[in-house]
């Protein structure tokens, strides 16, 4: 078996796929979770609105990490020069970013929806929602970090 078969850059366009799909899921799932808070806020404090709005830019932010990383990759992919080792390291890649994304927005969505309900009547939970949201925001920032790491492995490996 060849070690650069004309399938490979078929790994490396699902890592792209991976990492764009499921950390865009995750963005949406802790925007529209985070929203859905906010609307609850806005009917109560509508002078909170601003500030309860920290979750969805933090959820946004994850997107962003899987658009990084899809880029990248596509940036390197080229189908007559492009290994087996390299499509499954991109695949690796995609799949951690992706998936730390998924994650992350989950978590953002989960605390921004209740610490934002629980902002209404106790003001002193800003602080601590600020923090939670920061150590969510970490988990797909470790998988946009992993991905870069594994991306940076394949430039050695292409095919003659």
């Amino acid at each position: 078996m060849s070690l650069c078969p004309p399938f490979a850059p078929f790994f490396g366009f699902a890592g792209v796929a991976s990492a764009m799909i499921l950390s865009t899921v995750g963005a949406a799932y802790g925007t529209s979770k985070s929203g859905i808070g906010i609307a609850g806020l806005g009917t109560f404090r509508p002078e909170l609105i601003m500030k309860a709005l920290i979750p969805v830019v933090m959820s946004g932010i994850i997107a962003v990490y899987g658009l990084v990383v899809s880029v990248l990759i596509s940036g390197t992919i080229n189908p007559g020069n492009y290994s087996l080792f390299a499509g499954f390291v991109h695949l690796a890649a995609g799949l951690a970013c992706g998936m730390t994304g998924l994650s992350a927005g989950y978590a953002i969505g989960y605390v921004g929806d209740s610490c934002v309900r629980a902002y209404v009547n106790e003001s002193r939970v800003y602080v601590s929602m600020i923090l939670i949201l920061i150590f969510a925001e970490v988990l797909g920032l470790y998988g946009l970090i992993v991905a870069l790491i594994m991306n940076s492995k394949v430039g050695l490996d292409m095919c003659k």
